[in-house]
């Protein structure tokens, strides 16, 4: 079968580092390429409890474009298998199931919760992160009879959603509700990492929230906390004027597109702006909670300035090393989370995955994904899909995704 397949060695990195910024397109095009379309075998069961997947539908990530740029740090490499197809945001139908599974069969059409936990490995007892119900964030990504992997995507063993097929431990299924299409189930995934990001830096009623990128993930988080019906007042920074629209749509209460954050900031909450002797202002008051989906030394720090005395930031995108002054965060007491992935929730006393959470409420239409997909690519024009989130503004692209439909 035809992959899209990722792999990189040191030379080859260093190469593109040097050369990559005076061509891009070394990237993805020629002999450097960290991407080529690659034949492999179909994936075979790793043991009883896995099935086999064809795949519907796959959305192409940030952290897929990120990784193909070689813009992640190295420190994750541990957790990577080369080579590796790519794809995590998967729809799919199931084709073939192990003699342990239970409770799928051939034929039903999945969504796919893509991390190789120790559930999915098969390692017990379980790590501290995994019996804490946090499977995304498990110790074990590097150990058990899988390759490294933290997902579906960077692991050898499994393929990926840019594939025809792939293969998923059964406690990664879920089943896509009936009458809702493809579509939703391979946006599911970042659905449940904008509902996990807000469920573990929840705004109070009445705090001014801000989210920096009105993307993906920006957008969705603007939706997860609508549909959690907390009652805050949310401000999204966002240059683009085209994804600036679709955050209004997902009613936030205003967007700043200019770039003035301190300015804006200052109006929207009632922050005091002081002048440092050198550098950038920073404000006493502002924001309770700020979710930054872009994580850049330059984001970061802003967020810091503008973060109100006890306030929290959650750090949800996912760059390379970055510089911080921390003088905010000591003279105003506040934190900074990691915010990666999802896990179990509780919701009056029932455990339920942050999937299942996401489904439900995209099934009951208080997260809307109509026009999310707005560029559908067969995985021959992976090219093409790579450009059109290099210049999504122009494109007027949200999400892309490939269709072997």
């Amino acid at each position: 079968m035809k992959a899209l397949q990722f792999s990189v060695t040191v030379p080859q990195w260093l190469a593109l580092k040097a050369l990559g910024p005076l061509h891009r397109r070394l990237f993805y095009q020629g002999p450097l390429a960290t991407i080529k379309l690659a034949e492999r075998p179909e994936p075979e069961l790793p043991s009883p409890q896995w099935v086999k997947v064809k795949t519907l539908m796959c959305g192409f990530c940030a952290s897929d474009l990120n990784l193909i740029f070689l813009k992640d740090s190295p420190t994750a490499s541990p957790f990577t298998s080369f080579p590796c197809v790519l794809g995590h945001e998967i729809c799919g139908e199931i084709v073939e199931v192990g003699s342990a599974v239970q409770e799928f069969e051939p034929g039903e059409v999945v969504t796919v919760a893509p991390h190789l936990n120790c559930t999915a490995r098969e390692i017990f007892p379980e790590c501290p992160a995994c019996r804490a119900d946090r499977p995304g964030n498990c110790q074990n990504f590097a150990q058990g009879p899988l390759a490294p992997g933290m997902f579906i995507g960077i692991c050898r063993d499994t393929g990926g959603g840019f594939a025809p097929y792939f293969v998923a431990h059964q406690s990664q299924l879920f089943h896509l509700p009936p009458g809702l299409p493809p579509e939703a189930g391979a946006m599911t995934e970042p659905t449940a990492v904008a509902l996990q990001a807000v469920l573990d830096n929840r705004p109070a009623p009445g705090e001014d929230v801000l989210v920096i990128g009105g993307g993906v993930i920006g957008g969705l988080i603007v939706q997860a906390i609508r549909a959690l019906d907390i009652d805050c007042r949310i401000t999204v920074a966002e240059p683009s004027a085209f994804h600036a629209e679709t955050v209004l749509q997902a009613e936030a209460d205003q967007v700043i597109t200019d770039g003035d954050l301190f300015g804006r900031t200052v109006q929207i909450t009632g922050a005091t702006r002081y002048k440092p002797l050198i550098g950038p202002d920073i404000l006493m008051g502002g924001y309770h909670k700020i979710f930054d989906v872009v994580a850049s030394s330059p984001t970061l720090n802003t967020a810091l300035r503008c973060l109100a005395v006890g306030g929290t930031l959650s750090i949800v995108g996912i760059g390379h090393d970055v510089k911080l002054d921390l003088t905010p965060t000591w003279l105003k007491l506040q934190t900074v989370k990691g915010a990666f992935s999802y896990g179990y929730l509780n919701r009056n006393g029932e455990r339920i995955h942050a999937f299942q959470l996401a489904l439900e409420l995209i099934a009951a239409g208080k997260i809307k994904l109509s026009g999310l997909v707005t560029h559908r690519f067969a995985l021959e024009d992976y090219g093409r899909m790579i450009e059109t989130n290099l210049a999504k503004p122009r494109h007027q692209a949200i999400k892309t995704v490939v269709a072997f439909l």
